[in-house]
């Protein structure tokens, strides 16, 4: 067998040593994000539509309504939000015009003693914040379809008067690459749309690398757990509103000393993705 010369060896480990390192970095690398305010002062009035990740644990709008209503009491009757979501879906499952038809979603509510209240608004939403399926945005057979339908359903909520926000959603626990992946996907879709990216999921990542001990997942390791879902909402309502978490009375049904270590976690987070 003949060897090449030792220099050269070297020089080809260096070589791949360096590619590595540059391949490495284009894995890692996450585009900024250009927008970094939703563009409403203090949206009231939120659409969520999604998947299973945003219905676990009772619904994801019910949890950042809590946060809305105990930092604004005294208005708390002003916040209504909507959850729309299909088991499994991706954004090519839903049809965001038919959300905005007149007389259909949110045009009527229950208030106490069972009392039907119809709804009047000039517009149904101000924010409609959208999810992917947990795979879409970076499966090789779907991430176009993903660019495609953020796309699509941003020009609809645009034309009907609303802002369109992307829910970045987390890594499976067992794959903690995807944390850096779909943070790509969601913030080049997000730039490429106008549309505000709430980094849910480089919180989840934060938060376990600061405490390993905390379950943000439920046993499939796909969906959240309680506190999961929890600090989703402390991102959501972080990015949405441009204010900390941090001292919100409202827990979400986890212990106090969890619930302000989320709290920690999420306002981190959204001010490093933001660069604030």
């Amino acid at each position: 067998m003949i060897r090449a010369p030792k220099n050269i060896r070297t020089l080809s480990t260096l070589v791949s040593l360096v590619l590595a390192l540059f391949c490495s970095s284009l894995v890692l690398a996450q585009t900024k994000p250009k927008i970094k305010h939703i563009g409403v002062e203090q949206p009231k009035t939120v659409l969520y539509v999604g998947n299973s990740f945003f219905y676990f644990n009772d619904s994801m709008h019910r949890y950042v309504s809590g946060l809305t209503s105990a930092a604004d009491p005294e208005n708390k009757g002003q916040y209504r939000s909507t959850s729309i979501t299909i088991s499994g879906a991706g954004l090519n499952w839903h049809d965001v015009e038919s959300y905005f038809k007149p007389g259909g979603v949110a045009s009527y509510s229950f208030a106490e003693g069972n009392k039907v209240v119809f709804n009047k608004f000039d517009k149904p939403f101000e924010v409609v914040i959208m999810n992917d399926c947990s795979q879409c945005p970076v499966h090789p057979q779907l991430k176009d379809t993903f660019h495609e339908y953020v796309r699509k359903h941003s020009q609809t909520i645009v034309k009907h008067g609303a802002k369109p926000a992307l829910f970045m959603t987390w890594a499976y626990a067992d794959k903690p690459e995807m944390t850096s992946q779909l943070a790509e996907q969601y913030t080049i879709a997000g730039n490429d749309n106008d549309a505000l990216v709430i980094p849910a999921g480089l919180a989840f990542a934060k938060a376990l690398s600061k405490n390993q001990e905390i379950v943000l997942y439920n046993q499939d390791k796909r969906h959240p757990s309680l506190p999961g879902t929890y600090l989703s909402a402390c991102v959501i309502y972080a990015s949405l509103y441009g204010k900390s978490p941090v001292g919100n009375p409202y827990n979400g049904g986890i212990d106090a000393k969890t619930a302000t270590f989320l709290q920690e976690v999420a306002w981190e987070t959204v001010k490093e993705y933001f660069g604030n």
